[in-house]
């Protein structure tokens, strides 16, 4: 049984997959992203949403972030996200130090994670077949919208 002190890592992914299927059913890309403070409590979470908001910064991690407010440190903090952070997001988690980072896929885009790892941040990677489908789904159905989300001609 873990202890009150050690989150369930795939009951914080399941709110970050809540979030990415808002997204879905808003018509944007289904990344679900959500902010923790080490001991499980959820400080934000978000979405992808670049296509609702037309804007191109609105990622998953950026909205959790975002919504979690001013934070006096980030380093107990724990990045959950449904997608390996990109460039732009794994330069953010850098930036604030936070330390751990939940992802519930890296097959469909690897994005910064082996850089997050040489750096110092923990990186679970929890292979989740419903996060691995569900964006696999998007990408094929949405070719051009995900090329572009992910900075490829």
């Amino acid at each position: 049984m873990k202890s009150a002190k050690s989150p369930n890592h795939e009951q914080m992914l399941n709110v970050a997959i809540q979030e990415a299927r808002k997204g879905l059913d808003e018509g944007g890309i289904p990344i679900g992203a959500a902010l923790f403070h080490a001991d499980g409590t959820l400080l934000g979470k978000g979405r992808n949403r670049r296509i609702q908001k037309d804007d191109p910064s609105l990622h998953g991690e950026t909205d959790a972030f975002r919504n979690a407010g001013r934070q006096r440190s980030y380093f107990n903090t724990i990045m959950v996200t449904t997608l390996a952070p990109c460039w732009y997001c794994s330069g953010l988690i850098r930036q604030f130090k936070i330390k751990t980072v939940v992802v519930g896929e890296s097959v469909n885009f690897s994005g910064g994670v082996e850089w997050l790892k040489q750096h110092g941040v923990e990186v679970i990677d929890l292979h989740s077949e419903t996060c691995i489908a569900m964006l696999a789904n998007y990408i094929r159905d949405n070719q051009e919208i995900w090329n572009e989300d992910i900075g490829k001609e």
